[in-house]
C-alpha cells in the first residue's frame, strides 16, 4: 500500500482549490473569483487501488497585503510544508511571474521532497500568454517535473494522477476508503456559508468577515437546524452584510441553504445572525 501528503502551493487565485476538487471528484473546498478564498488548510482524500493520495489545500500567498491576516495565511501555508511526501506547485500561466511568484517559490526551493510544476488554466488560450515562461521553470532543477492542466476543464489530470501515484512512499491509508476530507460538519457549513459571503460582497469586507457554526441539530421533524454567526470587524460592514432591509443576509441565507439542502439531501432551517466582533482575526 502507498500513501502520503500532497501539498497544493502557490499564489492566490491560481485555482488550487478548484485543482482540488477535480482531483478528488467532489466539491471539498470552496471556491470563489476573488484572493484568498481559502483561510485554513483542507485535505481532500484520493483513494485508487492500492494508493491513497491525502491533497492538502494551502492558502495563497499574496505579498502585497501585509495585515494581520495575511500573515497569519502564509504562517498556515509554511506549517503545511512541514512532514508532507510531494508538493505540487500550482500557477496561473495568465499572469506574469513577478516578485510574488518569486517570493512564494522560496518557500518551497529548499525543501527536499519531489516536486511538481503544475500549470494550471491551459483552456484560457487567449490570456496564457506566459505560459512559455512558466514552462521554462519547470525545466529548473527545483522541480521534479512539469504537467499542464485545466482544474475547470479535467484536462490532464490522469497524467496528474499517475505522478502523484507514482512518487507516493509505501504505508497504511490515513483515511478508510470512502473518506473524502477531514473538515468537521460545523467547518463544512460554516465554510459554504463563508462562500456565498464572498461571492455576494465586493472590494474589502469578505476579508473582514469569519463564520462560526453554534449549533447543528438533526430535528424529529427530518429537518436539520443549524445556528450560525457572520463576524464582521466594524458595524459600519455589518450593516452592508445585512444590506437594506435585510435583503442582503437573506439571499446569503438562500443560497447557503439551497447548497447545504443539495449536500445533506434533507429540508435545512438556517438561523443566520451577523454580529460585530473586532478580535476575531485573533482567535482564528
Amino acid at each position: 500500500m502507498k500513501t502520503g501528503y500532497a501539498v497544493l502551493v502557490g499564489r492566490s487565485n491560481v485555482g488550487k482549490s478548484t485543482l482540488l476538487n477535480s482531483l478528488v471528484g467532489s466539491k471539498v473546498a470552496i471556491t470563489t473569483p476573488k484572493p484568498q478564498t481559502t483561510r485554513r488548510p483542507v485535505q481532500g482524500v484520493l483513494s485508487q487501488g492500492d494508493s491513497q493520495a491525502v491533497f492538502v489545500d494551502t492558502p495563497g500567498i499574496l505579498q502585497k497585503s501585509r495585515d494581520e491576516l495575511t500573515e497569519k495565511l502564509t504562517s498556515y501555508v509554511k506549517n503545511s510544508l512541514d512532514g508532507i511526501d510531494m508538493i505540487l506547485y500550482v500557477v496561473d500561466p495568465t499572469r506574469e511571474i513577478g516578485n510574488e511568484e518569486r517570493s512564494t517559490l522560496r518557500l518551497i526551493e529548499d525543501i527536499d521532497k519531489p516536486k511538481l510544476l503544475v500549470i494550471n488554466k491551459i483552456d484560457d488560450k487567449k490570456s496564457n500568454k506566459y505560459i512559455d515562461f512558466y514552462r521554462d521553470l519547470g525545466e529548473k532543477d527545483i522541480f521534479d517535473g512539469c504537467v499542464e492542466v485545466s482544474a475547470t476543464r479535467r484536462s490532464n489530470l490522469d497524467i496528474l494522477q499517475r505522478w502523484i501515484f507514482d512518487h507516493l512512499p509505501e504505508g497504511q491509508w490515513m483515511y478508510p476508503e470512502g473518506q473524502m476530507s477531514n473538515m468537521r460538519p460545523e467547518e463544512q457549513v460554516a465554510e459554504i456559508i463563508r462562500e456565498k459571503l464572498f461571492l455576494r460582497l465586493r472590494q474589502e469586507v469578505p476579508y473582514s468577515t469569519h463564520v462560526e457554526v453554534d449549533e447543528i441539530e438533526q430535528r424529529k421533524s427530518g429537518a436539520m437546524y443549524i445556528s450560525a454567526r457572520i463576524l464582521t470587524t466594524t458595524d459600519r460592514y455589518k450593516s452592508m452584510i445585512i444590506g437594506a432591509g435585510g435583503q442582503g443576509i437573506k439571499e446569503i441565507g438562500q443560497s447557503s441553504r439551497k447548497e447545504l439542502t443539495a449536500v445533506s439531501n434533507q429540508k435545512v432551517f438556517l438561523d443566520l445572525k451577523v454580529e460585530t466582533d473586532p478580535h476575531w482575526i485573533t482567535r482564528f
